[in-house]
């Protein structure tokens, strides 16, 4: 079903290049993936706001909180970190990875439940923990006491003796391969490994020197738990240019361009330890037009961060994201067809469903998600837009749960969420209106200076004569043309005289009220 989805969007075309595009500035990093020219995966890193999810710190316990089967940890941040007792009990492999017994008598351990974290972890002792979430909001980090450190093509895990293969290698042949290299590695007792899925195809020297690597940098942040003093950071996850040289560099890429030589010279340090073929696909940008603009980037970031991102067959979605959820909804915009409506609404769909798993990487949001489809009568209709949302939702590295078309054509799913938003981390909330994105009309302003000018002249009546009004040039416009004779009849009905003075400084909401002959604001 899912070749027969590709053919009907025209997926699966001719290769012309996947590049990696890296621009590096003074106060920001920026990361984009190019696919057959088209943006698949973004990722921005100001100075201000380094990621710390990944980063391990030595924290003290300072509050256990039994009701909530929590334990607050300072780690050295202005919140402190939250620690759920299913988080700091050794944790079972991810149902995503499939495990495989090493040939190494492994002693059995003590079943630790939740009753048994306050006594293991008591308040002032220290605590060895991973940051899985960074500060979101008025949230603090949340962070995990099973640590883990990625590598090229190796997951290394120091608190536990599992080893296992990515789910995702899918291939019987390439699995029975990979676990005869699996058993073949010398991997220390008590310290588990998992083969990542950028592992499938590769040779058994790529793990062996990937594992020495591991190896020598846990026994770096060790030294560090032993001798540096809590709350500290003992291992920081690597900025975003090493992060993508790790993690996206794979034999699909032809290139990385970059615009940096110092960036440049430590992707080629970091790659000629693994593979120094790979060192030739790397190339300096050094064009006097910005990187981004050159390559087309900077267009599909501004087209694809609108609330309203057009589809190829004219429909269109609409993204908002709320405090609790993401909301998407499909509208078959231009795209009206011909005389099959099952066809153009499928396509629309199918479209939507592509275009959707992109946009929750490109945005990086998270939580619950809801897409409200356009109504399908047909349940294989509504089976290929689940397999295909499925399919596309395969390549994020953030974890994902999505469930089929429900009666009412929404599509419910999941993504983790282990850091802010791009949108949060960008933009503000606009101190005009408050993030509520309107605000009152000149109408309902007037309406609502008309009522409080009511009230102050009959509650001053005695003592003022001159009230003078301070307001936003557009409403008293809007006084002067078609409400004029409503404050003439205030005027009238008190024995007062109105005046006013527009101020562009003001909020087109706010008004003041003041006495004109002193200037004394007057409240109703």
């Amino acid at each position: 079903m899912i070749e027969k989805v590709k053919r009907i969007l025209g997926l699966g075309s001719p290769k012309t290049g996947n590049k990696l595009i890296v621009s590096v500035e003074k106060l920001e990093r920026r990361v984009a993936l190019l696919e057959n020219g088209r943006l698949e995966e973004y990722n921005v890193e100001r100075n201000s706001t380094r990621n710390i999810v990944g980063s391990v710190y030595k924290g003290k316990v300072k509050n256990i909180e039994m009701g909530l089967k929590a334990m607050f940890v300072d780690i050295g941040f202005e919140k402190n970190a939250f620690l759920h007792f299913w988080d700091a009990i050794p944790a079972a492999l991810d149902s995503g990875i499939e495990e495989i017994d090493r040939p190494k008598d492994r002693r059995p351990k003590k079943r630790i439940t939740a009753k048994d974290i306050p006594s293991i972890y008591p308040i002032g002792s220290d605590v060895i923990v991973q940051v899985t979430k960074g500060p979101i909001g008025t949230k603090g980090p949340r962070v995990t006491t099973n640590l883990s450190f990625a590598g090229r093509y190796l997951v290394f895990m120091p608190y536990s003796d599992r080893s296992g293969i990515s789910r995702k290698i899918e291939d019987p042949k390439e699995r029975e391969r990979l676990r005869k290299i699996l058993r073949g590695l010398e991997i220390p007792e008590g310290i588990g490994v998992i083969i990542r899925t950028v592992g499938e195809g590769q040779r058994a020297r790529y793990f062996v020197r990937d594992l020495s690597f591991l190896i020598e940098q846990w026994a770096k942040v060790e030294q560090a738990i032993q001798t540096e003093p809590a709350p500290c950071r003992v291992f920081e996850e690597p900025d975003l240019v090493d992060r993508t040289v790790r993690d996206f560099l794979t034999d699909e890429i032809d290139e990385v361009i970059c615009d940096d030589q110092v960036a440049i010279d430590r992707m080629n340090e970091m790659v000629g330890q693994i593979s120094r073929r790979a060192r030739s696909r790397i190339k300096l940008y050094d064009s006097a037009a910005p990187i981004f603009e050159n390559f087309g980037v900077q267009k599909q970031i501004d087209d694809a961060f609108h609330r309203q991102v057009w589809l190829k067959c004219g429909g269109y979605i609409v993204i908002d994201e709320t405090e609790a959820l993401v909301a998407i909804d499909v509208n078959t915009g231009r795209n009206k067809g011909g005389r099959d409506v099952e066809k153009t609404i499928l396509q629309t769909n199918l479209e939507a469903a592509d275009e959707i798993a992109r946009q929750l990487r490109l945005r990086n949001v998270g939580g619950l998600i809801i897409g409200d489809f356009i109504d399908m009568k047909n349940r294989k209709d509504q089976q290929a837009v689940y397999t295909l949302m499925k399919e596309r939702l395969r390549r994020d590295k953030a974890k994902t749960h999505v469930l089929p078309l429900s009666a009412l054509g929404l599509m419910e799913m999941t993504r983790q969420r282990a850091q802010e938003s791009l949108s949060d981390s960008i933009y503000e909330n606009c101190p005009y209106c408050q993030g509520r994105g309107v605000v009152k009309t000149s109408m309902t302003t007037s309406v609502e200076l008309h009522r409080t000018l009511n009230t102050v002249m009959r509650k001053y009546q005695e003592s003022v004569h001159d009230f003078r009004v301070i307001l936003n040039p557009d409403v008293l416009k809007r006084l002067k043309e078609e409400d004029e004779e409503f404050l003439v009849e205030l005027e009238r009905r008190y024995a007062g005289r109105l005046m006013f003075r527009g101020d562009p400084a003001y909020h087109h909401e706010k008004f003041t009220i003041t006495d004109a002959n002193n200037g004394a604001e007057l409240k109703p």
